[in-house]
């Protein structure tokens, strides 16, 4: 297809669209179960494809993918999930700023059940964050509120080293170490 300049573009990431299939929709996914009038209207007047935008050096991810497709190289660009929430946020950031996501999660015992505190409201994670923040914040590190179970951390003037895993890596699993 030849794009003309005046070509207007739409591009839509089914990001987390993926699902398995459940018994209770017999043998179907979600979204193979789910009523998509709009969607399948779009599908139907446009152009659709799937294309791979995981480089073979990257775990796949949000934040790899969105990088990828916003035409960043992620082996370059990618510092982890959080600058881009940051960003997203409004949160500025320095050079010698760490950020880090905070999620907000269920455990039980020593095992991660959740990876997103049952899809906490924002109005009650925004109580939490601020509980953090009285009780651990300090100039040099600050918690900040976003939406549901996605936060943030920043330190300031601290090199980095950190090692993260994402909750929702260790789901049922044990998070201590």
């Amino acid at each position: 297809m030849r794009a003309l300049a005046d070509t207007k573009f739409i591009v839509i990431l089914s990001d987390g669209m993926a699902d398995f299939p459940l018994d209770e929709l017999g043998g179907k996914t979600p979204l193979e179960a789910a009523d998509t009038p709009h969607m399948d209207a779009i599908a139907a007047a446009g152009v659709v494809g799937l294309v791979d935008v995981i480089p073979a050096t990257q775990k796949p991810g949000s934040d790899v993918g969105n990088l990828s497709v916003m035409g960043y190289d992620p082996d370059e660009y990618l510092t982890g999930r959080a600058p881009l929430e940051a960003a997203s946020m409004g949160v500025p950031l320095s050079p010698t700023d760490v950020a880090f996501r905070c999620n907000l999660v269920t455990l039980d015992g020593d095992l991660m059940l959740d990876y997103s505190a049952g899809h906490i409201t924002s109005e009650e994670a925004s109580e939490l964050i601020e509980a953090v923040s009285a009780a651990i914040g300090t100039p040099d590190r600050g918690f900040h509120a976003g939406v549901q179970y996605r936060h943030l951390m920043v330190v300031h003037e601290r090199g980095e080293g950190a090692v993260c895993v994402p909750p929702h890596d260790i789901m049922g699993e044990p998070f201590r170490d």
